[in-house]
């Protein structure tokens, strides 16, 4: 019997085995739950503390807070008139706003969540924001000022601004020292040295038309840029400035996600789907899943540990007419991978 009992374990560890792979690697994902949000107003980035487990996100005149381990709203960043964006830097415990209606980037302690000063920078419009940890500064990427404020996390001051050349929406640091940022009314993709403070390169993104969302795959050298205007997805390389492929994706993009252990990367769109792309190898995509989320849920943040991804909306009384929000249904919607 248990000689039996035996045999037949180790028969059932090759199948367990591949069930977990399965699904782990499944590529498809389905809402897990809603996170009610208190408080109105507009809604843009998300941002993930992975030190901390935090979840940033933003709205109206305040940063939520949510604690990832429970997935609830722990806490709150206000007082400011128009968020954008949030970065962290761990090593000096302060996170970094965009406040763009006041012109500024307001700095907060990450443990207490109270505010530590405010940062007026030079170029207008404020918008999305990244920490580069080569260079150990923090880049605000001005919208209406086609630049980007350089802060340096230490002494809190604006040490210097980059000239764009055109209005940039979202930015990722390669670790390296290069900062990859899309210009979205020129169509292209800027590369900046983060040290110099100075775009070195330009690449040009047709068939891409209106870059907005912005991953990138470190092992790969792959940049992955999501398209309004031709509703797609290209692949870059970074090191030529080559599109490799487009893939096509909802319509209304903003955010661009790539979880580089699942090798999935996530294109967060307006019209209520987040589009889900494989990556089978450096220059081989397909897309695996058409994520049914919700109207206007179009910015987006991935936990790496967990492989949930966070969307951030509203309820609209309607669809096709004009988007008035329904008062107290703004909300964090989380979806795991199955």
């Amino acid at each position: 019997m248990k000689k039996n009992l035996l045999k037949l374990s180790f028969l059932a560890v090759p199948f367990l085995f591949s069930y977990v792979t399965k699904a782990q690697t499944s590529g498809t994902y389905s809402l897990d739950k809603t996170i009610a949000v208190p408080g109105d107003g507009g809604y843009d980035y998300l941002s993930i503390d992975e030190a901390n487990r935090h979840l940033f996100v933003s709205h109206g005149t305040s940063v939520n807070v949510i604690d990832l381990k429970t997935e609830q709203v722990i806490g709150s960043i206000d007082n400011m008139k128009g968020v954008h964006g949030i970065a962290v830097d761990n090593a000096v415990n302060r996170g970094f706003i965009t406040d763009g209606r006041d012109n500024s980037v307001v700095v907060f302690d990450l443990t207490t969540f109270k505010t530590i000063t405010t940062i007026h920078v030079t170029p207008n419009g404020p918008d999305g924001i990244m920490f580069d940890p080569a260079s150990k500064r923090v880049f605000a990427f001005c919208g209406d000022g086609n630049a980007a404020s350089v802060i340096d996390p230490n002494t809190l001051t604006e040490i210097g601004t980059v000239d764009l050349g055109g209005g940039p929406e979202f930015a990722v640091p390669d670790g390296k020292g290069l900062i990859f940022n899309n210009l979205e009314d020129k169509n292209s993709l800027n590369v900046i040295d983060a040290s110099a403070m100075k775009v070195i390169h330009n690449y040009p993104l047709s068939p891409c038309g209106g870059p907005t969302g912005l991953a990138f795959d470190a092992q790969h050298q792959r940049a992955f840029t999501g398209c309004r205007e031709n509703k797609g997805m290209s692949v870059v390389d970074v090191n030529s400035g080559k599109v490799i492929t487009t893939l096509p994706i909802g319509a209304g993009v903003d955010a661009v996600v790539y979880d580089a252990s699942t090798q999935l990367i996530f294109c967060s769109n307006g019209d209520g789907t987040t589009t889900i792309i494989k990556q089978n190898s450096a220059d081989d995509y397909s897309v695996v899943q058409t994520l049914k989320t919700q109207f206007r849920a179009k910015t987006m943040a991935l936990d790496k540990v967990t492989h949930k991804i966070y969307l951030s909306a509203p309820k609209f009384e309607s669809e096709t007419g004009p988007r008035k929000v329904i008062p107290g249904s703004f909300t964090v919607f989380v979806y795991k991978m199955n």
